[in-house]
């Protein structure tokens, strides 16, 4: 019962965990979105006007691009451990629960 209870707590902490990362997740998202279009509109910007600032807040644009989607990999790589470990506890908790 001990074993069962503590199981049951470590699940409540990882799925407020992955409801949390996921709401990041959408925010990132929606951030990735902005930060492609920004980078695309300055790249062709660059492109027509041949000028070191357009070329400049190219640059600028595809770095902020570049950090939302090494951290969006990051969170993602995150959810999946934490799915992983989530479905350990169930294991763990579905093994307590047979061998009464």
């Amino acid at each position: 019962m001990f074993g069962t209870r503590l199981i049951e707590r470590r699940l409540r902490t990882v799925s407020q965990s992955l409801s949390s990362m996921r709401a990041e997740l959408v925010i990132y998202d929606e951030q990735l979105a902005h930060f492609e279009d920004d980078a695309n509109d300055k790249e062709i910007r660059a492109l027509v006007s041949e000028t070191a600032s357009a070329a400049h807040e190219h640059r600028d644009a595809a770095r902020h691009l570049e950090f939302v989607r090494r951290r969006r990999a990051e969170l993602m790589e995150d959810i999946r451990e934490l799915e992983v470990r989530q479905d350990e506890l169930l294991d763990g908790m579905n093994k307590k629960s047979g061998s009464r």
